[in-house]
């Protein structure tokens, strides 16, 4: 059964593992890579990558956990997505810092505004939303997708409480989950209580897991792991799980 990675940072492994990777999609039945993006640096990479293989589906962004860049960057990196706006499937991955806080004091206000301007071209140009937006952070988000009337919205990764879970639901907002859902009583619950029709895979790579997969450079193959997992929370045939995956990533990023 096919699997399509939803959330992937191809462009920061390196060249050998990239190939390595890319060898091995076929036969561990991976349709496709939506690769996201760092900065303008990240940015341009994953285009490039995507030209040599159209496997690879880039997203363009700004990630949060990072200090913001100047006026100036951010305004050429808006104006360069722009720019390649048909080559991109969504715009991603943006958010808000919420690691960062927790070791550093930073303007928060700052990172929304930053957060806005990316949300407002999405709007623009009707493209979906990749978000790195967990706990605190993802309320103040889902108040900014509110406001700008996105209706497709990515939140990968996600961890938060009942109530932010409930809107988000009520919202139609995807999230996906990365092979954690294995071993993390967290994240195996919110898989019980989000619908199936909502949900999407990922690995996040290159970051790295634990539990079975200690010590394994982060391949995107380990989301068959996942689906087996999915379906056994959600008491469903394991075929049922691949295709209904499969087919929400696909309508999701139109490809």
């Amino acid at each position: 059964m096919k699997i399509i990675d939803s959330h992937i940072h191809f462009d920061a492994y390196s060249e050998e593992k990239r190939q390595s990777i890319l060898s091995d999609l076929q036969k561990d039945g991976i349709e496709a890579l939506i690769s996201v993006s760092m900065n303008m640096e990240s940015c341009k990479k994953n285009l490039a990558l995507s030209t040599r293989d159209q496997r690879i589906k880039p997203a363009f962004g700004f990630h949060p956990e990072q200090p913001l860049p100047s006026p100036q960057d951010l305004e050429e990196l808006l104006l360069w997505i722009q720019e390649h706006v048909n080559e991109m499937v969504a715009v991603g991955e943006v958010g808000l810092p919420y690691y960062t806080r927790q070791e550093q004091a930073v303007d928060l206000e700052k990172y929304i505004e930053v957060l806005e301007r990316f949300l407002i071209l999405a709007k623009k140009k009707d493209k979906p939303v990749i978000l790195h937006a967990v706990y605190d952070d993802a309320p103040i988000v889902c108040d900014l997708l509110e406001k700008y009337r996105i209706k497709k919205a990515h939140f990968h990764w996600f961890k938060g409480d009942k109530e932010t879970i409930t809107r988000m639901i009520q919202n139609r907002f995807y999230v996906s989950v990365t092979p954690d859902v294995c071993y993390e009583r967290e994240i195996q619950e919110l898989v019980l209580y989000y619908p199936l029709e909502l949900l999407m895979i990922e690995t996040d790579g290159p970051w790295p897991f634990e539990g079975p997969f200690s010590g394994k450079m982060t391949h995107p193959a380990m989301m068959h792991y996942s689906v087996i997992e999915i379906a056994r929370i959600k008491k469903l045939p394991v075929h049922v799980v691949y295709e209904k995956l499969r087919n929400n990533t696909k309508r999701f990023y139109m490809i």
